[in-house]
């Protein structure tokens, strides 16, 4: 099945499959994965023999979008990832019909006796971490763990001891590095996702909230606030569809740029949006924490600063070798 042959475009599949996002949601934590994987998101790009749909990156695109538009407390974009490399085997007909959950952790490698910054590792059964050239994907039922409310009190990010975990399988230095970079724009789906949600909670408050018998979007210096925000957001979301294609001499685009951008918009946008919602915005009433939450720990799983600081250093090498 290709979106070629039958003409399904990635922006419908993503309405339908939005249906099956809000479902889970709803639904209590155990029965998340078995609802998003009775829809086919889980192997939206795996091949059919492993119980998936067969279509490629433009279709789990709008997906980690909605999820970090919805809130979707599920690593849903690393399982789409993980069940695409392992194709063909039992690892990936596990991950796409839900019955195994899994996480990356973008940092680290097995030389590290604790491992973190995999979003909703305290769910996952297992953890693909990098080894040597490539990486290596573990059991980590019985790692010991250690928990840190820093970010997120309330989910807070969980260490594991790595050490003694069994290996479950391997992924040669290719296939981890096109996971990367396909994994750095799916975490820009998702925090482009997040900012959406801010940015549509900011133009429903400041339209709906009146002071002196006027609404707060009637205000010029608002109408700028929302502009700006508006203008970053598209940009975001420019640069996501633009990494998809190739350039102008036919190779792939460097999407770590990319992740870069939305971390960055991202940030603003919702920090905004709180700022916009004034009081209420800092209460636990109004949700837009979370969003700002989930970015941050995107961040620093991603480490940000060195992300940029490594875009640039490229950047420059590639000048000076012309």
């Amino acid at each position: 099945m290709s979106h070629q042959e039958d003409g399904l475009r990635p922006e419908e599949f993503a309405e339908a499959a939005e249906a099956a996002i809000q479902d889970a949601i709803k639904g209590e934590a155990g029965q998340v994965s078995s609802t998003l994987a009775e829809a086919g998101l889980l192997g939206v790009c795996t091949s059919e023999k492993s119980n998936g749909l067969g279509l490629d990156l433009r279709f789990a695109i709008p997906l980690a979008q909605a999820a970090g538009r919805l809130r979707l407390r599920f690593a849903l974009a690393e399982q789409i990832l993980l069940a695409r490399c392992f194709a063909g085997s039992e690892i990936a007909s596990s991950l796409a019909l839900g019955l195994q959950l899994a996480t990356i952790a973008w940092q680290g490698s097995t030389e590290d006796t604790w491992i973190g910054h995999a979003r909703r590792v305290q769910d996952a059964r297992w953890l693909l971490v990098r080894h040597q050239a490539g990486a290596v994907l573990l059991d980590v039922l019985d790692a010991p763990r250690q928990s840190d409310r820093n970010l997120d009190p309330e989910n807070p990010q969980v260490w594991l001891n790595v050490t003694q975990c069994p290996v479950v399988s391997y992924l040669d230095q290719n296939t981890t590095e096109a996971l990367w970079r396909d994994g750095a724009l799916l975490m820009a789906a998702t925090v482009h996702g997040a900012a959406e949600y801010a940015l549509n909670a900011a133009v429903e408050h400041t339209s709906t909230r009146v002071q002196f018998e006027r609404p707060l979007s009637s205000k010029q210096a608002i109408r700028h606030w929302l502009s700006r925000m508006k203008l970053y957001h598209e940009a975001a979301g420019t640069s996501i569809a633009r990494a998809l294609n190739e350039n102008e001499w036919g190779a792939t685009r460097d999407p770590f740029p990319v992740l870069s951008t939305n971390l960055k918009y991202a940030t603003f946008i919702i920090e905004k949006s709180i700022q916009l919602h004034g009081g209420m915005g800092f209460t636990w009433d109004i949700p837009l924490h979370h969003a700002l939450r989930e970015v941050r720990k995107i961040d620093a799983a991603w480490d940000g600063s060195a992300l940029t600081q490594d875009i640039g250093r490229r950047f420059m090498e590639s000048i000076g070798s012309q």
